[in-house]
């Protein structure tokens, strides 16, 4: 494993941190870990040299913490840096700010959590922050010893993550970034922009939902993979990608196979930042414009819009919809919509209500798409 320090906290850090949100389920469940199979990944990976753990309150709906707790048990406390993330979106005083923490603590059984972070700033999470003094709430959190560090997620546009790297003395950021969304939220210049004031950076959707760590690929996609002198897998393409720019700290992966945890294990131990070749980084840039000539739809499987009140699986959908036009492959959208989503799942079951679209933290005009879906691939039951 590869270690770098991480800004001007001065710990060094695996580049790979293992995220707990996209763990194995039990029935399909998403809020039933299957423990039996999750433990033992996660402490192989701690084991391999991964020691950054990253949780949040509505992970796994709300079961994450938990399991990150029974994770640390045994000796591995003392092995890695636990990160977790307070939601901002249900703070209404500032007392909140304590209560979940306290509340966080207890899930995980800690008494200090190495690495806190404010969760999905956008423009109005943000404002609601600062009324409610969400700096004095970090400088008594960190007085007190029960965190050591403190950052924030981000999801929203780059004057707005300037602002707010500006507005605090923050020890470390989390930015979604990949190789398509360069210049999308904070982007490749807030990375930087961050990095230059101090702040340690964790990258999140690395692989962007999977999307770009399939194996079965168009020819036309593996014909650019193939124009490279040494062959790698798409998630390897992917992950180097990042690792080889020296202003990221720690690259997050939701990892939900054992095999994934080997193959992402193997990539980290071998991915020096500056370590690609111009011709390596045109080759990338090549396939990221064939994603984009095909995606329909922004959607990263964050999850933030689910649960729909009415069961509407958002995310499968989508997934559905930008597999038929990455890969040329609408009969397996057809499956997916009709066979494999539940009847109550499916998008003709949108009411409209709008619930999704305000939590989602990529704008995606949600209801507008599932009705694209419906009309395309959905079959009428008579």
């Amino acid at each position: 494993m590869l270690y770098r320090e991480f800004g001007k906290t001065g710990e060094k850090v695996s580049i790979l941190g293992f995220g707990l949100m996209r763990l194995p389920v039990i029935d399909e469940d998403f809020g039933k870990i299957d423990y039996d199979k999750a433990i033992p990944m996660v402490r192989y990976a701690i084991d391999q040299g991964v020691n950054y753990l990253d949780t949040a309150w509505p992970y796994h709906n709300g079961n994450s913490e938990a399991f990150c707790a029974k994770v640390l048990e045994d000796g591995y406390r003392e092995k890695v840096n636990v990160a977790t993330k307070l939601p901002i979106w249900e703070v209404k005083v500032h007392e909140d700010f304590y209560g979940f923490l306290d509340q966080q603590l207890e899930r995980l059984k800690l008494e200090t959590i190495d690495f806190y972070l404010l969760h999905a700033f956008n423009h109005g999470t943000w404002e609601n922050c600062k009324a409610n003094d969400f700096g004095l709430f970090l400088d008594k959190a960190k007085k007190s010893g029960k965190i050591r560090f403190a950052g924030f997620s981000f999801h929203d546009d780059l004057d707005l993550f300037k602002e707010i790297i500006d507005a605090y003395p923050w020890d470390f950021c989390q930015i979604q970034l990949n190789y398509m969304d360069e210049n999308y939220q904070a982007g490749l210049e807030g990375m930087r922009y961050a990095h230059e004031r101090g702040l340690g950076v964790v990258i999140m959707e690395p692989l962007r939902g999977g999307t770009l760590s399939k194996r079965e690929i168009p020819k036309e996609l593996e014909d650019i993979w193939n124009q490279a002198e040494i062959k790698r897998t798409p998630a390897e393409w992917a992950l180097k990608y990042l690792w080889n720019k020296k202003e990221i700290g720690i690259v997050l992966s939701g990892m939900n196979e054992m095999c994934q945890a080997e193959e992402n294990i193997r990539i980290a131990s071998e991915s020096e930042a500056g370590s690609l070749t111009a011709e390596e980084n045109k080759i990338i840039d090549h396939a990221k414009q064939f994603f984009i000539e095909r995606t329909i739809v922004n959607c990263t499987n964050c999850r933030y819009c689910m649960p729909c009140p009415v069961g509407v699986n958002i995310p499968e959908i989508f997934w559905a919809l930008n597999h038929a036009a990455q890969f040329n492959d609408h009969g397996k959208a057809e499956f997916w919509i009709n066979g494999w989503l539940g009847q109550d799942a499916r998008p003709s079951n949108c009411v409209e209500c709008g619930l999704c679209e305000s939590k989602c933290p990529q704008n995606i005009q949600i209801r507008k798409y599932l009705k694209v879906v419906k009309e395309k691939y959905e079959k009428v039951i008579s």
